[in-house]
């Protein structure tokens, strides 16, 4: 067999019935569904299928590979759609023929970053893999520079979380499928052209029970009478929502919807026949409308102090708010919500974008 006559392309929709039938067939993990995003490659020798490939989404935690990467707790779900997995490699059994494997593997890295893109709407950065070691040793890709990151625990993730003991850990590998990808998943504030739909980025719990400390002291624009959430709690929320990427009202609403009870405990929410409430889109705007901004500017400059300078995206300034395109398309500018000028332009072209 030529080497250089081995072809790697992508499964057309025709093909994916057999392609299944012999990963199920050959394969010990069997076959992959394709769910989410997906992409199944064949590599061919004069028309004939010689291995099958899968990429998919890649593992929601994993420590050796995150340790390398560098990124933290806050940034990690909003960039895992930058990672893509490796979860199936399949040489079919007549080709088992030295340096196949790793000719095939090089291919498909060349094939992957334009195919990815072309598919999703979005870049990859860089490939992972899981190695069984008690069935191989990771030969293939130490041979394709794939790099050695450590082993999993062994802990196995299901529909209700993880599994309660480890089980067999795997060999971490991974791939940069470009230079700057360690520091590009690991800076505070992702670059645009590597966003995708809303953002996912956390809050520690910590810095959710800190959130209403900050806004004590505030003098509540609201009557005493019908006050159903506390003025701190409101601005916490709605600051933790900024902090997560939400723009707009209807996005910061949503988004306190979407918090769990443990969250709204920590965002001392008021509580009501044993379940903790969020304020309501009405109750949000209301307050962002007549919070007087000097104090509220005071606030979040006390919050930058003490945890803007650690993490840039935890500023509550322009760095976080750049993004933030006015009806004109201009950038609002460096601290914008830190004077009373910009944050009273602000909510009105946030109103009246709502």
């Amino acid at each position: 067999m030529n080497l250089q006559e081995i072809v790697v392309r992508p499964v057309r929709p025709f093909e994916e019935p057999h392609y299944q039938e012999q990963m199920q067939k050959h394969h010990y993990l069997g076959s992959l569904p394709k769910i989410v995003e997906t992409m199944g490659y064949l590599a061919s020798w004069q028309d004939e299928w010689v291995a099958l490939l899968s990429f998919s989404t890649p593992a929601w935690k994993c420590a050796a590979r995150d340790r390398w990467i560098g990124w933290g707790f806050r940034h990690q779900y909003d960039r895992l759609h930058l990672l893509s997995n490796n979860s199936r490699f399949l040489i079919l059994p007549q080709y088992h023929v030295p340096n196949l494997a790793s000719r095939i593997l090089s291919l498909c890295q060349r094939r992957l970053p334009a195919g990815w893109q072309e598919s999703f709407g979005h870049p990859v950065a860089l490939l992972e893999t899981f190695v069984d070691p008690q069935r191989f040793h990771g030969t293939v890709y130490k041979a394709s520079n794939w790099l050695y990151v450590g082993d999993t625990k062994g802990f196995r993730r299901t529909r209700q979380g993880y599994t309660n003991t480890a089980q067999s850990p795997k060999m971490v590998f991974l791939k940069p499928l470009q230079a700057n990808a360690q520091s590009l998943l690991s800076q505070s504030i992702l670059d645009p052209l590597y966003r995708k739909g809303g953002p996912k980025i956390m809050l520690k719990a910590e810095q959710m029970r800190s959130l209403p400390y900050f806004f004590k002291g505030i003098p509540d624009p609201r009557r005493a009478q019908g006050r159903r959430h506390s003025l701190p709690t409101v601005l916490a929320i709605a600051t933790g929502a900024i902090l997560c990427g939400m723009r707009g009202y209807q996005a910061i609403s949503d988004w306190a919807n979407s918090l769990g009870q443990k969250a709204r405990e920590r965002f001392d929410c008021r509580r009501e026949k044993g379940r903790y409430l969020v304020p309501s889109l009405s109750i949000i705007r209301d307050v962002l409308i007549r919070v007087d901004p000097v104090h509220l500017g005071c606030a979040l400059q006390r919050w930058n102090h003490a945890y803007g300078k650690e993490d840039q995206s935890l500023a509550i300034d322009g760095k976080t708010m750049r993004n933030a395109i006015d009806l004109q398309g201009k950038d609002i500018t460096a601290n914008a919500l830190l004077t009373q000028r910009k944050l009273a332009d602000y909510v009105y072209l946030v109103r009246k974008a709502h």
